[in-house]
C-alpha cells in the first residue's frame, strides 16, 4: 500500500477492568494514538471500530463503535463496526488501509476494544464458544472448545516430531520474559519452565500458564495518506507492505489452510520472504499455537520449529524474535483489541521506541492474527507486513 502510512499508535495496559466500560477504554487508547500522531480530532474522517464479544459480555450490539466513541469529540463521522472473532482488529485495519489507499479518506482511526472479563465465567465461555459453528456444540459449555482443539493438535505434533511439554513451557517462559519488559502487558512476572509445567492442567498437555488469559483492553492506530503523513511525523511513519485477510475452508490439506494461503499472498505482495522478517507478533492463544506458526509462517521447516525454541532463536537477541510484547499468553488477549495491539508493537519496534525489549535494527515486521474456528481451520486470518 504505497500511499498509506501508520503515523500514530496507542493502547491501554491489558488487564481486568471491572470499573471501566468499553467507552472508557476506547477513549484512553484513542487519545494516546492521536497524541502520538500529532493529529487533531477534526482531521479524522472515519473510524473503523473492532469488537467481538460485547453482545455477550455487556449486551451492547449493533452500534458498538458509536456508543464507545460517544463523548470523545469524534461522533458524527462515519463509524464502521467490524466483527470477525479474534481477528476483528486485523480485519478493521485491513478495511481502513484499503479505504485510505483508494483515496476515500485521507486520515482515519482504527480502534479495537474488548471487555472479555465477567464475574460470571459462563458468560465469557459462551462468548468464546460463539466463535465456532454453534450448531456443532452440544450441551452446556464447561471448557473452551479452542483449548481442546489446541491440545489435540499439540498431541499430534508431539507424536510426529518428538516435541515435549518442555518445549511448550519454554515458549510460555520466553513470552513471560518479554512481557516483563512491556509495561502494557497483563502478566509481567517472569516464570521458569518448571513453574509453567507445574501449573494446573487445563487440557493435556496444556497447563494454565500456556494459555492466554481473560482480560480487557483497547488499542488504536492512526492511518494516513502518505501525502498527509509526509507533513507530520515523517520519522515515525511506518509503511504497510502487505495486508491480507483469508477465511477458513474445508480444504485445509496440501498447504491450503487460511494461514498458509494468507502468508503466501502477504510475502508475494510485500516482495519479501521469511528470511527478511526481523520480528513477528503471532496469535499464540496457547503456546503450541506459536510453535505451529513458526512453521506455517516459514521461519522453520515442517517439524523443525522446536529447534528455534531449543536455540532461543525466537527470544530477544535471537535470529527471529517472536512476540516481543509478551504475546497473547502474557500480554493478554482481549479479542477485538488483539490484532490492533499486535500492530502497535510492531510499529514501536520499527520506530525504535520499544525500550528494553527493542529488537536492534528492525526494518521488517509481521503480524499474524486469527479468529474463530470453522471445520478444522481458523475462521479468519489476518497477516500484515510492515517496513521502514
Amino acid at each position: 500500500m504505497k500511499r498509506v502510512s501508520i503515523i500514530g499508535v496507542g493502547m491501554t495496559k491489558f488487564s481486568r477492568y471491572p470499573e471501566l466500560t468499553i467507552r472508557n477504554l476506547t477513549h484512553l487508547s484513542v487519545e494516546q494514538a492521536l497524541k502520538d500522531a500529532d493529529v487533531e480530532k477534526k482531521e479524522i474522517e472515519a473510524i473503523f471500530f473492532a469488537n467481538s464479544m460485547a453482545g455477550f459480555i455487556t449486551g451492547q450490539e449493533c452500534i458498538r463503535g458509536q456508543v464507545s466513541l460517544w463523548g470523545s469529540g469524534l461522533s458524527g463521522i462515519p463509524i464502521y463496526n467490524i466483527e470477525n472473532a479474534c481477528a476483528s482488529g486485523s480485519t478493521a485495519f485491513n478495511l481502513a488501509s484499503m479505504a485510505v489507499e483508494l483515496g476515500q479518506y485521507n486520515t482515519v482511526l482504527v480502534v479495537g476494544t474488548e471487555k472479555l472479563y465477567h464475574v460470571d465465567r459462563k458468560k465469557t465461555l459462551l462468548a468464546l464458544a460463539a466463535a465456532t459453528d454453534v450448531e456443532k456444540i452440544q450441551g452446556e459449555q464447561k471448557s473452551s472448545v479452542f483449548l481442546e482443539s489446541y491440545a489435540k493438535r499439540a498431541k499430534q505434533y508431539m507424536e510426529l516430531y518428538g516435541a515435549e511439554p518442555m518445549h511448550l513451557a519454554k515458549i510460555a517462559s520466553k513470552n513471560r520474559f518479554h512481557a516483563s519488559l512491556n509495561p502494557l502487558a497483563q502478566y509481567r512476572e517472569r516464570l521458569d519452565i518448571e513453574e509453567i509445567l507445574a501449573s494446573p492442567k487445563v487440557a493435556d498437555p496444556l497447563t494454565r500458564l500456556m494459555c492466554s488469559p481473560i482480560g480487557d483492553g483497547s488499542a488504536a492506530i492512526v492511518l494516513s495518506n502518505r501525502s498527509v503523513s509526509n507533513r507530520k511525523n515523517l520519522n515515525k511513519a511506518v509503511s504497510i507492505a502487505a495486508s491480507v485477510i483469508r477465511s477458513g475452508s474445508s480444504d485445509t490439506e496440501n498447504g491450503n489452510s487460511a494461514v498458509d494461503l494468507a502468508i503466501q499472498k502477504a510475502y508475494f505482495v510485500a516482495g519479501v520472504d521469511p528470511s527478511d522478517v526481523d520480528l513477528a507478533e503471532v496469535h499464540d492463544a496457547t503456546s503450541p499455537a506459536e510453535l505451529f506458526l513458526y512453521e506455517s509462517l516459514g521461519f522453520a521447516k515442517q517439524g523443525e520449529g522446536i529447534r528455534l525454541i531449543e536455540n532461543s532463536d525466537t527470544t530477544l537477541g535471537g535470529k527471529i524474535p517472536i512476540n516481543t510484547s509478551g504475546g497473547l499468553v502474557s500480554k493478554g488477549n482481549p479479542s477485538g483489541a488483539t490484532g490492533v495491539a499486535q500492530i502497535c508493537e510492531i510499529v514501536w519496534q520499527l520506530r525504535g521506541d520499544a525500550g528494553e525489549r527493542q529488537v536492534q535494527n528492525a526494518k521488517v515486521g509481521l503480524t499474524h492474527n486469527s479468529g474463530g474456528r470453522i471445520g478444522e481451520d481458523s475462521a479468519a486470518v489476518g497477516i500484515h507486513i510492515f517496513k521502514v
